[in-house]
């Protein structure tokens, strides 16, 4: 597009593009840009944290969609981790990001340990916000 890597608006572009590739049902071409939209983030806006967890949330959304689950839950946890130390658990980000952990734990048949995440913190963290 004959921006820098470097460009904050090349940045963004490449999230919104990625994320739009994901959410229409080409999550194969989806992959590649949002791993560098992350790497991206990571690496010129490092200080900007709420960009990097979403383009984490974006990536691992869109691994799960691949059939992924396992690379997805990974990332899910760094997010809901992030969120919890800076949000605190019953911030409504955070218990999104909860409940991303315990979809990706279905889909790895983690019946049990969705159970008890949805127990203890999710739960009681959501009855706080409520």
């Amino acid at each position: 597009v004959g921006r820098r890597e470097t460009d904050w608006f090349r940045c963004s572009g490449m999230g919104v593009l990625g994320t739009a590739l994901s959410q229409n049902k080409r999550p194969e071409e989806a992959l590649p840009v949002l791993e560098v939209h992350l790497a991206s983030r990571q690496r010129d806006w490092s200080d900007d944290e709420d960009g990097i967890l979403t383009a984490q949330s974006n990536l691992a959304s869109c691994l799960s969609k691949l059939g992924q689950h396992e690379k997805a839950l990974v990332l899910n946890r760094e997010v809901y981790a992030r969120k919890a130390a800076t949000l605190g658990v019953s911030h409504e980000e955070t218990i999104r990001s909860g409940c991303n952990i315990i979809t990706s734990l279905i889909l790895l048949h983690l019946c049990d340990e969705a159970k008890l995440f949805s127990r203890d913190p999710l739960l009681p963290a959501a009855r706080r916000s409520l």
